[in-house]
């Protein structure tokens, strides 16, 4: 500590005044980011980071629009700590340059940031763990529009256990946004007669992106 400024201390200790108060520095929506990027790559809350190889805490344009959740990492994923990569990965890539996007202009994330074992479903607890996460990460990016891509992603948003088909008959408001629920791309490579439907829902989407030009 320079002399002047221990001396000025010592003055302020001398006059009564016992504490002092700094203003902390307002940080922008990057440095939060990367803030709670840094404190996710570290979690220990479930069992989960027993076994994973890799946190995914989710990749592209944190300033995005659009926002697409999904379940949770897969074995690809695990294994490069990047979400939606593989088979389904390259699906979603086709997907929304059909709709002139490319994965860039988005922010992509799961509702779990940790693979469960052998790609079971989330559970309770670990859903319960890690959905913190994801509300800081939707605070943060403040997306005009979501799309959930899943039924146990949409069930673990929208907190209701309903067919996917139901979920889809209506937009949703998560945290007063307007939110899709689609199929999953995994999903649409078991059974491609739900592509046509899942283009119709990215068609929607694609308005409402217009509208806000």
């Amino acid at each position: 500590m320079k002399k002047t400024t221990k001396q000025y201390l010592e003055y302020l200790e001398m006059s009564g005044i016992q504490d002092i108060f700094f203003e902390e520095r307002k940080m922008n929506s990057t440095e939060k980011f990367e803030k709670l990027k840094a404190k996710t790559l570290k979690c220990k809350k479930c069992e989960l980071a027993k076994t994973r190889n890799n946190v995914c805490f989710g990749n592209g344009n944190p300033n995005a629009d659009l926002m697409l959740i999904g379940e949770a990492p897969g074995a690809e994923e695990d294994k490069t700590g990047n979400v939606f990569v593989g088979r389904a990965g390259k699906l979603l890539t086709k997907m929304l340059q059909a709709i002139n996007l490319e994965r860039e202009d988005i922010y992509i994330a799961n509702t779990v940031k940790c693979r469960p074992p052998e790609n079971r479903d989330p559970k309770a607890a670990e859903k319960i763990a890690c959905l913190p996460y994801l509300e800081k990460q939707i605070a943060i990016i403040q997306p005009k529009i979501i799309l959930l891509v899943g039924r146990v992603a949409a069930i673990n948003l929208l907190k209701q256990d309903i067919p996917l088909k139901t979920f889809r008959e209506t937009t949703h408001l998560y945290q007063g946004i307007k939110t899709y629920v689609s199929y999953h791309p995994s999903a649409l490579l078991r059974n491609p007669n739900w592509k046509r439907p899942a283009w119709e829902d990215l068609q929607k989407i694609q308005q409402d992106l217009e509208n806000l030009k």
